[in-house]
């Protein structure tokens, strides 16, 4: 266990995608002292983490995976839905599929028009440059490419359908990088052209160069308990003056852990990820009043506050022996044995479409957002403007509203999956290749809050997925829309049958519809 010296000039709370990259940075002021602290281990030479092909072996191991469970979703017939979380320095990108999106212009621009000066697309354009490093398509990749096989810097496993995904999804063909995501485009994926292994933020913000800075400190297997707070005397804000933290031996009891204090002379950093940030600002006395009062802590600011996206998959069995998630004939030079360092997902940013197929026409689409958005309820409830930005920039037809993956595997939805693992492990020995709809702004509106005065006890995790009539109306048509595209030449011929989970998944879709909320 690494001692820690008394006070820090910058305390990172969460070692995780931002919590790494923050501490990087600050760190490279050799005059201030940095400490991250993060509940997980150090997974860097954990081939599970590094190894791209493996990541289900993480889905559902508390090692990797805080794996969290929704409370019952009454818009999805009660069931509850696991959220995968990494645990250990890299947060979710030592978890995560590793795929690269850009958002649109519109979505970004949304921010800043909901009071977030500097978060803009124009504001955040240059460091979306400066926070990756492009690698073009290796010769081999390149060549495999020609002969219709898709590509990304470090991923060319021939995936059949993805090409004739691209001309029968749409013919848009924009550049997400360029600030207009719509179309179809193979993904590129966060892996390291060099070894094939994943680049997490572990990797590309805490390499050995960066961990042997003096000034930076990381402790691991420590949970902060919360954060310590100061009033200011002159105009009664609150200031951070430290964290209290339960600091791990290694083992899994409760008498293991020591408490510790650590002082903090300029900012406390909280990177601990969408759940668990409100979490520690809970038990810091930063929430609802009368929540806190009711766990005995003392409330510091009165602020009642999670919005998730909610996908569905179409699952098809691949016509042939050989389906789209294995490989095609002979492995260039450069890939034999390495077949696990890939990631093959194609992926579909796409507008709203009508019942019938297709683009829905302008009109349509004003009929369908002027019946869901910026009733009167909503308007009482302080969410109107809200809703009026997230219709600005879905209205215009080039606006994607759902994301489509193409995923060369079987995704089998159940009712009460133990994590994530339960929905990617293949149920069926044929092959499968699975289109994912994903609503890019979902209307619902959830929440996090804490369940205990316990850190070690989850948080409530409520999404409310599908609670919202329009999140329904969009993620139906777009059903709709893939079941068409795959019964649709030239994908009809790619698959055969419905595939394992197909009528499932369907009868599922159509109890959620059925049990669509009323508003009044």
């Amino acid at each position: 266990m690494t001692k820690s010296p008394p006070s820090f000039d910058y305390i990172v709370v969460g070692g995780g995608t931002a919590g790494l990259a923050v501490a990087s940075r600050l760190s490279e002021d050799e005059a201030v002292r940095v400490l991250v602290i993060e509940a997980g281990g150090d997974h860097g030479s954990d081939p599970l983490v590094s190894t791209p092909g493996a990541l289900v072996g993480q889905f559902g191991n508390p090692k990797y995976d805080w794996n969290f469970r929704s409370v019952p979703q009454e818009a999805l017939n009660g069931r509850s839905v696991n959220q995968a979380r990494g645990r250990g320095l890299g947060g979710c990108s030592s978890l995560n599929f590793m795929m690269w999106l850009h958002p649109s212009r519109a979505s970004l621009d949304a921010w800043a028009k909901l009071g977030n000066p500097g978060w803009a697309y124009d504001d955040l354009a240059p460091y979306f440059k400066k926070v990756c490093t492009i690698h073009p398509p290796s010769e081999a990749a390149t060549v495999m490419a020609a002969l219709g096989a898709p590509t990304t810097s470090a991923a060319i496993l021939r995936v059949a359908p993805a090409p004739r995904l691209r001309t029968s999804a749409t013919e848009l063909t924009a550049d997400p990088r360029t600030g207009k995501a719509i179309g179809a485009f193979q993904n590129p994926a966060s892996i390291d052209p060099k070894d094939h292994t994943r680049s997490s933020a572990a990797k590309a913000y805490f390499g050995p160069q960066v961990l042997q800075r003096p000034n930076l400190t990381v402790m691991t297997d420590a949970v902060v308990k919360r954060i310590i707070f100061e009033k200011d005397a002159a105009d009664c804000s609150l200031l951070a003056k430290g964290v209290v933290v339960l600091q791990s031996s290694g083992g899994d009891k409760e008498d293991e852990e020591e408490e510790v204090t650590i002082s903090v002379e300029s900012e406390v950093i909280l990177a601990a990820g969408a759940l668990q940030s409100p979490q520690i600002l809970e038990l810091s006395g930063i929430g609802d009043k009368d929540l806190l009062e009711k766990h005995g802590i003392e409330v510091l600011v009165d602020n009642p506050g999670l919005r998730g996206r909610r996908w569905r998959p179409v699952g098809r069995r691949a016509a042939g022996p050989r389906g789209p998630g294995r490989a095609r004939g002979p492995l260039p030079h450069d890939q034999r044995g390495r077949a696990l360092g890939q990631s093959n997902i194609s992926t579909a940013y796409m507008p709203l479409v009508s019942e019938q197929g297709g683009l829905m026409s302008a009109a349509e689409k004003k009929a369908l957002l002027d019946a869901h958005l910026a009733s009167e309820k909503e308007e009482e409830e302080g969410e109107g403007e809200e809703y009026q930005v997230l219709r600005s920039f879905i209205e215009p037809q080039d606006e994607p509203t759902a994301q489509y993956l193409l995923f060369p595997g079987q995704i089998t939805t159940d009712q009460h999956p133990d994590s994530a693992a339960s929905l990617l492990i293949p149920r069926a020995p044929q092959d499968f290749a699975t289109v994912v709809t994903c609503l890019n702004h979902p209307a619902s509106r959830g929440s996090v809050h804490i369940a205990s005065p316990d850190v070690r006890v989850r948080p409530r995790f409520d999404p409310k997925y599908m609670s919202h009539p329009l999140d329904l109306e969009v993620l139906a048509r777009h059903v709709q829309f893939v079941e068409k595209i795959v019964a649709t030449e030239p994908l009809r011929s790619s698959f055969k049958g419905e595939g394992a989970g197909g009528p499932g998944c369907r009868r599922d879709w159509w109890a959620i519809r059925s049990s669509r909320p009323r508003r009044s």
